[in-house]
């Protein structure tokens, strides 16, 4: 890989200091295949990042002597920006949002309802199904209203878990699903939902009918 050499003023927006930027006298500097150089003068630094063609990174600062890595940027900022966004992604706060359905809800509507479940679930975030029950239906069979919820269900377009069981409610049936990270993920059912699965991660409901 060639390295690209910045003048002192593009070198002084980059957030790492590099090459001639660097201000310590001596580095102790890490090779490119990670062996360990030893402590050398920065002039010396330079010159064997140049005989590699990679650029000289400040990756610790704060050390005494500062560490130097010789190494392309380019991939340098890839590295680093790869890991802010694996931390970004754990510190993710999940919420439960919330959908309702009824008996007799037209499907266009439906299938609303289905797309937006399915981009909470591509969020990360749980999403809470409703069937809302009323009048002489809260008095049906259970295994009819879990049918009617399973249809709706097996409709959202989106790989998914079930968190928390089917379940009577104060609306109605109630279910809990999350978006299955799993490699052998694909589209299921309530019926083919996996055990219930509990999370300690702060949840915030938003509903919408």
């Amino acid at each position: 890989m060639r390295a690209v050499w910045y003048t002192k003023a593009q070198e002084n927006t980059l957030e790492t200091r590099i090459n001639h930027h660097i201000r310590a006298s001596e580095v102790r500097v890490i090779g490119p295949e990670g062996e360990n150089i030893g402590v050398i003068t920065l002039s010396d630094a330079l010159a064997r990042a140049q005989e590699y063609g990679l650029d000289l990174i400040e990756i610790s600062p704060n050390a005494v002597p500062p560490v130097a890595k010789i190494m392309e940027y380019g991939k340098f900022h890839y590295e680093q920006e790869k890991k802010r966004r694996e931390i970004k992604a754990k510190s993710h706060t999940t919420e439960t949002k919330s959908v309702q359905v009824k008996i007799g809800t037209g499907d266009n509507d439906m299938a609303l309802k289905a797309k937006r479940a399915a981009e909470w679930l591509a969020e990360g975030h749980r999403v809470k199904v409703d069937l809302f029950l009323w009048g002489r239906y809260k008095y049906m069979e259970f295994a009819f209203l879990k049918d009617r919820l399973e249809r709706f269900l097996a409709i959202i377009p989106e790989s998914y878990k079930i968190a928390d069981e089917i379940r009577m409610s104060p609306k109605g049936l109630s279910v809990v699903i999350e978006k299955d990270t799993s490699k052998s993920a694909q589209g299921r059912s309530a019926s083919g939902g996996k055990a219930p699965v509990r999370s300690a991660e702060s949840q915030t409901t938003h509903e919408i009918q």
